[in-house]
């Protein structure tokens, strides 16, 4: 490169530079004026006669001069404002608080500001942490808090606020509500109390029944409001009106309901006939094709749910209706290949067709069968159809899965593989999935902060075996999440479906969409194998938190993510691991580990290594415990 050349490109980046960096200071400058403007409206009899330490004006930096009650996490970004018992009598100014992006915790406590909180609230997007106790707000609650997504604690008891509460059941992360010794009324909304450990309405004008609190909370929580009714207070609600006695309503509203029903029957039968010429369609067709002598699975349209069938390959306890396998192809049909159970030898694929079957789903790509075999042997048949992998492909992978032998890993028993057709066949699992243990059916089962360690050391390790042995022909397993983890006889977690998701042609859907990884192909190891750690991670959320992955909005990588941000990294473990006395230290170390996981995706070997220190450590702490 000539000289021009680099005077050139030297410039360039001049012009780029500059012009983002006075973008940036000129953002800055803004935010340091809203600061500004909010605290001397928070404090206008004081704001000349705090000492020079206080800070708060715009010939100093917030993050640099370190202005009183400020906290920022890094340069330009501040986080934290707490001013708690300093003396402030204005009125809060919303709007120049929110116009602070970044600022996720806002605690005033114990002051005299008055006035109300206005809708302007609304747009603090990032607040996590609210507490405004102790003043002398009133007026009204702005509708626009039920819209604060990341809220996670708010507190605004002893003030003189009134009128109905906002929707708070909209906050799916919402974890403490105290709104105690206020003038409140309406009715108490219908929060999510399985997820607040802290909440308090009492003392306020509440009425009506109390929304089903499922034993969390005690009549504390409730008392000083004399309209209320129901537990877990004393009183109990008045039956409801009957509505023999309701007051007749006029002629004119019933003539508009006797016209709406009208309406809403007149649409029925014409949706009712739709699926009837459906019916009769997919029925001709049907018939056409048995006449052609194509005969296929047996499948039920009422039978098409949309659960994960590695749940079901562990008998997720759903109903089942009982179905007859009959021939897949006409012609000349490939044997039955048997890989590993000497249970099988001279399982023919007629045999398997005739044996009594139920089905279990009706999957996008395919169909699960539960067979019981004459010989005693429950198994589970996956059907899948239109796969795009040719019939030679499908016997090599197979083959190759085959021959890595892991205690841990679930194998397929044996495969059928025709041109149109493909099965796999598993060993039936009697006991359930991960999934089911954390969030569904325990059957009693007890899973304490030890079993949950175990889990999460024998799949890490059992992943990273596969990964390593299968590594150099790009398998992965490529849907790993708890719903694939099953349990054997013994209790002991197995992976199941190991490898079909190619086989399947489905994307990974349970990967974070931002998390970078791309929907894998065969050859690209790289991609696979990482995406089985984003996986693995997630579990190992699920294990530490005891919630679901996706919940009414909430993502849970996420969650964990913007709490442990906010220093509140306790709070985001399961209340039956903290209730239990399971070590915190090491739970922070595991949920380190998850992660990093998520975030640098590390070789499972790795992983692994770090899991296993962990249950080493805990071994050694509960041998030495007297």
């Amino acid at each position: 490169m000539d000289r021009i050349s680099i005077w050139a490109l030297a410039i360039l980046i001049i012009l780029v530079i500059i012009p983002m960096a006075d973008s940036e200071d000129q953002e800055w400058t803004q935010i340091k004026q809203a600061l500004v403007q909010f605290m001397d409206k928070l404090s206008p009899a004081n704001a000349t006669s705090r000492d020079g330490n206080w800070g708060w004006n715009v010939s100093s930096d917030p993050c640099i001069d370190k202005w009183e009650g400020v906290t920022c996490d890094r340069k330009n970004s501040v986080k934290k404002i707490v001013l708690e018992t300093s003396n402030l009598t204005g009125v809060l100014d919303a709007n120049s608080l929110c116009m602070v992006k970044s600022v996720g915790v806002v605690s005033l406590k114990n002051n005299n500001i008055t006035g109300l909180l206005s809708e302007d609230i609304g747009n603090c997007r990032d607040l996590t942490h609210l507490y405004i106790s102790g003043n002398d707000f009133s007026g009204e609650l702005p509708e626009s808090l039920s819209h604060l997504n990341n809220l996670k604690r708010v507190d605004i008891s002893n003030n003189n606020f009134n009128g109905v509460l906002p929707d708070f059941a909209k906050v799916s992360g919402l974890i403490s509500f105290l709104a105690q010794n206020n003038r409140l009324d309406g009715q108490i909304p219908d929060f999510d109390f399985f997820n607040l450990k802290e909440f308090n309405v009492s003392n306020n004008n509440f009425s009506g029944p109390i929304p089903d609190v499922n034993g969390l909370f005690g009549k504390d929580s409730f008392s000083g409001n004399p309209k209320l009714c129901g537990k877990p207070l004393q009183n109990a609600c008045p039956p409801a009106i009957p509505t023999s006695v309701m007051p007749k309503k006029s002629k004119k509203s019933s003539s508009k309901k006797l016209l709406l029903f009208s309406v809403c029957i007149v649409l029925g039968l014409v949706v009712v006939c739709f699926f009837l010429f459906k019916l009769a369609i997919k029925k001709k067709i049907r018939e056409d094709k048995e006449k052609g002598g194509n005969k296929k699975i047996a499948a039920n349209d009422a039978a098409s749910t949309t659960i994960s069938s590695g749940e079901l390959i562990a008998g997720g306890g759903h109903k089942m209706a009982e179905y007859s396998l009959s021939s897949v192809e006409s012609g000349m049909a490939p044997p039955l290949v048997v890989l590993t159970s000497p249970l099988l030898r001279g399982l023919s694929f007629e045999e398997l067709l005739r044996a009594p079957a139920e089905l279990l789903v009706r999957g996008k790509n395919g169909s699960l069968y539960k067979i019981m075999l004459d010989r005693g042997v429950n198994l589970v048949v996956k059907r899948i159809r239109n796969s795009g992998i040719s019939r030679e492909k499908f016997k090599t992978r197979l083959t190759q899965i085959d021959q890595v032998k892991c205690r841990n890993v679930l194998p397929a028993l044996a495969f059928y593989c025709s041109r149109q057709e493909k099965l796999l066949v598993y060993e039936y699992q009697p006991n359930g999935s991960l999934f089911n243990l954390l969030h569904g059916s325990s059957n009693g089962q007890i899973f304490d902060w030890g079993s949950r360690l175990s889990v999460a050391e024998i799949i890490a390790e059992s992943l990273a075996f596969m990964h390593q042995e299968l590594h150099e022909h790009g398998i992965a397993h490529g849907n790993l999440k708890s719903m694939n983890i099953l349990f054997n006889m013994s209790m002991e977690p197995c992976i199941s479906e190991y490898g079909i998701m190619e086989i399947e042609n489905q994307d990974q859907s349970h990967l974070s969409p931002n998390s970078g990884i791309e929907s894998s192909k065969a050859g690209h190891a790289g991609s696979t194998f990482k995406g089985d750690v984003y996986g693995f991670g997630v579990i190992l959320l699920e294990l530490l938190t005891g919630k679901l992955v996706q919940q009414n909005g909430l993502d849970l990588p996420r969650w964990v993510h913007s709490v442990v941000s906010e220093e509140w990294t306790v709070e985001v473990f399961d209340e039956a691991l903290i209730q239990e006395g399971a070590s915190e230290e090491r739970m922070v170390k595991l949920l380190q580990v998850a992660m990093q996981c998520i975030n640098e995706r590390p070789s499972m070997s790795r992983v692994s290594a770090m899991i296993k220190s962990i249950k080493e450590e805990e071994e050694r702490s509960v041998s030495s415990d007297p």
